[in-house]
C-alpha cells in the first residue's frame, strides 16, 4: 500500500473526484481553483482521471501539469497493469458492466506507456492535518478501491472502512472518499465521512453540473458548471455514444442498476 502524507494544510482544500476524461470539467475545476485562490498544493483528486468521456490522455496531461494530489482510483490500478477492464466492481452482466466495455475501450487506447508509469506510482491513501484534524482520502473503501459506499449504505460500511483506515494510519477525523459519484456527508461516530461527488459526470439529479468539496471552515459543496455540451459533442466524436454521452446532457445517468434502490429515479420521486 502506497501512503502519502500531505503534512499540515494551511486554508481552504480543495477535494474533487472523477475528472473521468472530462477535459472541460478538468478546466472548469483548475479555474475554481485559480478563483479562490487555492494553490495546487491544496487541490487533491479522489481518484478515476480517466473514465467514461473522450479525451483520456488530454486530463491526464492536464493534471499531472497542474500538480495537485492525486489518489489512485480502480481506473488508475487497471490501466497501470494493463487490465482488460475497469475494475469498477460493477456486478457481471449488468448495463453499467456492459456500457463500461466501450469507454474503457477507448481509455485503454488512447492512454500511453508514460501516463500508465504516472498512475502506477499514485497512493492509493493519502493523509494530512487541516485545522488541528487528521483526515484521510480515499477512492472507494480502503478494503477494496472499488467498493462502492452510498449515503444510505449501512453504518457497519462505514466502520469497516473507518477501521481500515485507523489500522495502517492511527486517529483520523476525516475521511474524503470518491468512486460512487455522489456528494454526500455522513457522521459515523467521530469521524465525518465526506464523498466528494465527481467533476467528469452529474450526479443523477437532472442537473448537468457537477460537483466538488472545499474544507475551510466546515465542509461546503459546490456545483461545477462547466462546458458539457462540448465534452458531450467530444464524445460523440469518439465514438462513446453508450449513453454516457447522453447523460452529460440531461444530468442523469444511462443507469441506474449499481444504484441502491432507494436512490434511483422512481423512489426519489415517490419519497
Amino acid at each position: 500500500m502506497r501512503i502519502a502524507d500531505l503534512g499540515e494544510l494551511r486554508g481552504p482544500v480543495l477535494i474533487f473526484g472523477g475528472p473521468y476524461s472530462n477535459l472541460q470539467a478538468t478546466q472548469a475545476i483548475l479555474a475554481q481553483a485559480r478563483g479562490r485562490d487555492i494553490a495546487p498544493e491544496r487541490m487533491i483528486c479522489t481518484g478515476d482521471v480517466v473514465a467514461y468521456c473522450a479525451e483520456p490522455a488530454e486530463t491526464v496531461a492536464l493534471i499531472r501539469a497542474a500538480g495537485c494530489a492525486v489518489l489512485a482510483g480502480n481506473c488508475e490500478r487497471q490501466l497501470a497493469q494493463n487490465a482488460m477492464d475497469c475494475g469498477c466492481g460493477f456486478d457481471a452482466g449488468t448495463h453499467c458492466d456492459l456500457l463500461s466495455a466501450g469507454w474503457y475501450a477507448h481509455a485503454n487506447r488512447s492512454v500511453g506507456a508514460d501516463a500508465r508509469a504516472w498512475m502506477d506510482g499514485l497512493p492509493d491513501l493519502i493523509l494530512f492535518t487541516h485545522a488541528g484534524r487528521r483526515a484521510a482520502v480515499i477512492h472507494g473503501g480502503l478494503s477494496d478501491v472499488s467498493r462502492f459506499v452510498w449515503p444510505v449504505s449501512d453504518v457497519m460500511v462505514f466502520e469497516e472502512e473507518i477501521s481500515h483506515i485507523q489500522e495502517v494510519a492511527g486517529h483520523i477525523d476525516l475521511v474524503f472518499a470518491g468512486h460512487s459519484g455522489l456528494m454526500f456527508q455522513r457522521q459515523i461516530g467521530a469521524v465525518d465521512w465526506i464523498n466528494a461527488g465527481a467533476i467528469g459526470m452529474p450526479p443523477h439529479d437532472g442537473r448537468v453540473e457537477t460537483g466538488f468539496a472545499v474544507l475551510d471552515h466546515g465542509v461546503t459543496f459546490h456545483r461545477l458548471a462547466y462546458d458539457h455540451r462540448g465534452a458531450a459533442a467530444a464524445m460523440r466524436e469518439a465514438g462513446l455514444v453508450q449513453g454516457y454521452d447522453r447523460a452529460l446532457l440531461s444530468g442523469y445517468w444511462p443507469s441506474e442498476d449499481v444504484l441502491p434502490p432507494v436512490l434511483r429515479r422512481a423512489a426519489c420521486a415517490n419519497g
